[in-house]
């Protein structure tokens, strides 16, 4: 998945993992517990299809905490676009947080700018691909993912599925800012996108 640099900026719908493109079951540590939801390739199929960009963005703490590798992790999101390929749905990019700013050991010790909810992933995006952020939309299923995307001016989803539903029923609030939209599921989030944000020609 090579960037490429467009003359004129360009959108992107970024996805977060766990909970939202794929199920919650805590910390993926072998290939047969990541299970991609029954509607995650027509979800991203449908951004394919509409011009955009999709582009997962995932904390992945585990690496920090020693459950896991990087080369592990990439093994899983090999699997994950594959089976997104089978059923004709493309992701221009993966970025992924390793870091944990209390547990581990260095480099994966530290406080970074790419742990949720700061947005160091979607700035590293926006370089790669060329994008507006403030033309972008992140979808997940915790309050750290539209967070994150509030702190760059973009749009915001939050899922039902993972952790979604208990975060939103049990602290929306307190929260200190809401999303843009709350759906069931991240078919629903992308088709909500799309018809609040026309693809612009």
């Amino acid at each position: 998945m090579n960037p490429t640099q467009p003359t004129f900026p360009r959108r992107a719908i970024f996805i977060d993992r766990d909970g939202t493109l794929n199920e919650e079951v805590g910390y993926v540590c072998s290939l047969d517990e990541f299970r991609l939801y029954d509607f995650a390739a027509e979800s991203v199929r449908l951004i394919n299809e509409a011009g955009w960009l999709a582009i997962v963005v995932t904390s992945q703490a585990g690496v920090a905490r020693g459950l896991f590798t990087e080369d592990f992790l990439a093994e899983v999101h090999n699997k994950m676009t594959a089976q997104l390929a089978s059923k004709g749905a493309r992701l221009e990019a993966i970025y992924y947080c390793p870091h944990h700013p209390t547990e581990g050991e260095s480099p994966y010790r530290q406080v970074c700018d790419c742990r949720k909810p700061k947005p160091g992933m979607l700035h590293r995006a926006a370089a790669d691909f060329n994008l507006d952020l403030t033309e972008c939309v992140v979808i997940g299923d915790r309050f750290r993912d539209f967070a994150m995307a509030q702190a760059v001016g973009g749009g915001s989803v939050l899922v039902l599925t993972g952790y979604g539903k208990e975060e939103f029923e049990q602290d929306r609030t307190i929260w200190s800012q809401q999303p843009d939209c709350v759906a069931e599921n991240l078919l629903e989030a992308v088709r909500w996108v799309l018809k609040t944000f026309p693809t612009k020609s």
